[in-house]
C-alpha cells in the first residue's frame, strides 16, 4: 500500500517531568530518565544507498545475495580435485581455458586435470582445491607440485561472508562508509532510513553581539551560537542557525516558533533559570511543558527541559563552558537517540593523572583536559569563564559523585571529544 512514511508522535509536553520530591538530580539519574523518555521523532523513507552514509536505519538490512555468490579462489594458482598428502607428488595436464573473476570457465575440469585460476574467479566443476602458482612448475601444458595440500586450500566458500535473507544491519544504526561496502557486497541498492536530525540553535541576551560588531560597555561576543552549530554539524545532524535573541519574550517565542516548524530539537542558551530575564524558562511554563532540572553537576547544573509545539527545548546555560559540557553529556545522547540510534554512552578510557585535586562529595565533575605522555593534564583553572580551556582540551575527565582526594598517578577516566563525534 502507498502513501507518505508515516511520522513519529511528538514528544508528550510532561516527557521530561521529575518525580514527586525530586531537587537535585544525580547526573545518572538525569541521563537515565531521559534514554527511558526519549524516542525517535524524525520521519521515515527510502534512501538509495549511495546517499545513505550517517543515516540512521529505520529497518533492518536485509542480505539480497550471498557474498560471495559461488566458491572462489583466494589466490591465482591452478585449481584441481585435491587433497594432496604431505611428500606426495602430483604432474597434471592443463585443461584449456582459465578461469578468471568475472569470467568463469564454462565447462568441467576431468578428474586428474588442473586449469589456470585467479583469484575472486569462481571454483570449476570439478575442481575444490587450488595450489599458488609460487608453488608449481608449469609448461605449457602440465603443471607439477607436490603436498601437503589439503582439500578445499585456498578457496572461499559461497556464502561463507553473507547468506542471502540474512540481517545483516539493525535498526538503529547509523551507516558508515564501511556499512555500506558490507551492504552493496550482499546486493543491498536502499535501505529504509531516518530523516537527518534538524537542531535549531537560539542565543538569548541583551548583552549578545556578533563578532566583528561593536560591542558596548557590558556587551560581549556570542560564543555559544559558533560553538553549537559547529557541534551539531560535527555529530552529523543538521543545525539551523535562529540567530541572537534580545530579552524579549515575543521575540523568543517567535524563534521557538520556527524552531518548532522547521526542527526537530531546539538547543538555546543563556535565560535557563529562574530569574528576570530567564524568558526561555518562563515561556516554557506559560506553555506547561517546563521542567526545571537542577543537575548535580560542575559546571553546569541548572538545565531547563520542555517541549514548544511538539520539539524538545534544551534549555543550556549562557556560560560557554558549561553549554558545552551539557551539550556533550546530556543533548548529545539525547540527539543520538531522537535521531533514531542508540542511546549513545560516551568514550571513556582510564588514564593516570598528571594533577592533584580534592574534591567534595555532592557534585560530578568534569575537568577540561588532555593527554600528554600518556597522562591527563587538567586545565590550570576550573572557572567555567575561561573559554580558553575549551580550545586547549581534547576532552573531559569525568571525577564521579564522591569525595575523592587524586594525586598524580591515580587514575582517572577520560572522555576525549572525539568519542563524542567532535
Amino acid at each position: 500500500m502507498s502513501g507518505a512514511p508515516p511520522v513519529p508522535p511528538p514528544l508528550r509536553n510532561d516527557c521530561f517531568a521529575l518525580p514527586p520530591g525530586v531537587d537535585w538530580t544525580p547526573v545518572d539519574e538525569a541521563l537515565g530518565m531521559l534514554r527511558a523518555r526519549l524516542h525517535p521523532v524524525t520521519a521515515v523513507e527510502t534512501c538509495a544507498l549511495a546517499e545513505a552514509a550517517g543515516r540512521f536505519l529505520a529497518a533492518p538490512a536485509v542480505a539480497r545475495r550471498a557474498n560471495p555468490p559461488d566458491a572462489n579462489s583466494a589466490v591465482d594458482g591452478y585449481g584441481f580435485a585435491g587433497p594432496l598428502e604431505d611428500g606426495e607428488t602430483a604432474t597434471l595436464p592443463l585443461v584449456e581455458g582459465r578461469s578468471a573473476a568475472g569470467v568463469p570457465f564454462a565447462g568441467r575440469v576431468p578428474d586428474g586435470h588442473a586449469i589456470r585460476i585467479l583469484t575472486g574467479a569462481a571454483i570449476p566443476d570439478g575442481v575444490d582445491t587450488v595450489v599458488l602458482e609460487e608453488d608449481v612448475a608449469a609448461s605449457a601444458s602440465h603443471i607439477a607440485f607436490r603436498g601437503p595440500l589439503r582439500r578445499g586450500a585456498n578457496t572461499r566458500k559461497a556464502g561463507e561472508d553473507v547468506i542471502s535473507g540474512a540481517e545483516l544491519l539493525g535498526a538503529g544504526r547509523r551507516l558508515t562508509p564501511a556499512d555500506l561496502a558490507y551492504l552493496a557486497s550482499a546486493g543491498v541498492v536502499e535501505v529504509q532510513a531516518r530523516r537527518p536530525l534538524r537542531v535549531a540553535v537560539i542565543s538569548t541576551g541583551d548583552e549578545l553581539v556578533e563578532a566583528g560588531e561593536t560591542a558596548e560597555r557590558g556587551q560581549i561576543f556570542d560564543a555559544n551560537r559558533p560553538m553549537l552549530l559547529s557541534m551539531i554539524r560535527r555529530f552529523g545532524f543538521v543545525p539551523l542557525d535562529l540567530g541572537r535573541q534580545p530579552d524579549d519574550r515575543a521575540r523568543i517565542a517567535a524563534a521557538l516558533d520556527r524552531g518548532a516548524a522547521e526542527a526537530d530539537l531546539i538547543l538555546t542558551s543563556g535565560g535557563a533559570s529562574a530569574g528576570d530575564e530567564d524568558h526561555v524558562s518562563a515561556l516554557l511554563r506559560e506553555r506547561g511543558a517546563m521542567q526545571s532540572w537542577r543537575i548535580a553537576l560542575k559546571p553546569g547544573r541548572p538545565l531547563a527541559l520542555g517541549v514548544w509545539g511538539g520539539a524538545p527545548v534544551f534549555g543550556l546555560p549562557g556560560n560557554p563552558v558549561a553549554a558545552m559540557v551539557c551539550t556533550l553529556i546530556f543533548a548529545r545522547p539525547a540527539m543520538e537517540r531522537l535521531a533514531g540510534g542508540d542511546w549513545m554512552e560516551p568514550l571513556g578510557v582510564e588514564v593516570p593523572a598528571a594533577f592533584e585535586k580534592r574534591k567534595k562529595p555532592g557534585r560530578r565533575e568534569f575537568l577540561r583536559a588532555r593527554l600528554r605522555g600518556g597522562r591527563a593534564e587538567v586545565f590550570p583553572s576550573e572557572g567555567s569563564g575561561r573559554i580558553s580551556s575549551l580550545s586547549w582540551a581534547e576532552g573531559l575527565v569525568e571525577i564521579e559523585d564522591g569525595a575523592r582526594h587524586i594525586r598524580p598517578g591515580d587514575a582517572v577516566r577520560f572522555l576525549p571529544f572525539s568519542g563524542f563525534g567532535l
